[in-house]
């Protein structure tokens, strides 16, 4: 049942979950399965999340926070689970969670959270409006903020560091006990 754009959708019905054993053809030259390996699952499952829920083609607009927080071996069974945790006008956030299993023991590791914003699209490449989302519980209200939060800090720092009145003098303290060497014009 194909449900009206204008219409709200719950959280549940496009989470998407994947599994893949990752092979000797995954790895970098270290061992460790290649994180641009991880990164190209991680677009198609966040892909497959947001067409899911707006019903449209989806095209991703950015990726935020991507830290590698376990290596992933070969032989070890990837899991990615996706799911909206935002919507606008005409985009979504998909929340993405990374795990790898070692299928011998069973031990499981959580490798890699991430955060894919994706616009939905018509035939001809135009933004379409996408449905709302009904939240069902503590978490997804939870998730639905920290996009909020993580939004506003993106418009902030753009505002800040972009704009013409920016002056690195200002930031003099800031920048003390980094490992920099600051060589600036005393015109600055």
């Amino acid at each position: 049942m194909t449900m009206s754009k204008h219409n709200f959708k719950p959280v549940d019905s496009s989470r998407v979950s994947i599994s893949q054993l990752m092979q000797p053809s995954h790895s970098n030259f270290g061992g460790k399965i290649h994180g641009g390996y991880i990164l190209s699952l991680m677009d198609q499952i966040a892909f497959a999340c947001a067409s899911k829920h707006s019903e449209a083609y989806c095209v991703t607009a950015s990726v935020d926070t991507v830290d590698f927080l376990n290596p992933i071996e070969i032989g070890e069974l990837v899991t990615m689970k996706a799911s909206v945790n935002y919507v606008g006008r005409t985009s979504m956030v998909v929340g993405i969670r990374v795990e790898s299993e070692n299928i011998q023991t069973g031990t499981v590791k959580h490798c890699n959270s991430s955060y894919f914003t994706m616009v939905a699209k018509d035939d001809n490449g135009k933004t379409v409006d996408v449905p709302g989302l009904i939240l069902n519980d503590k978490t997804e209200v939870k998730r639905f903020l920290k996009a909020i939060k993580r939004k506003d800090t993106k418009i902030h720092r753009q505002q800040e560091f972009n704009s013409d009145s920016f002056a690195p003098g200002n930031y003099i303290e800031d920048l003390k006990g980094y490992k920099i060497k600051i060589e600036l014009p005393e015109s600055i």
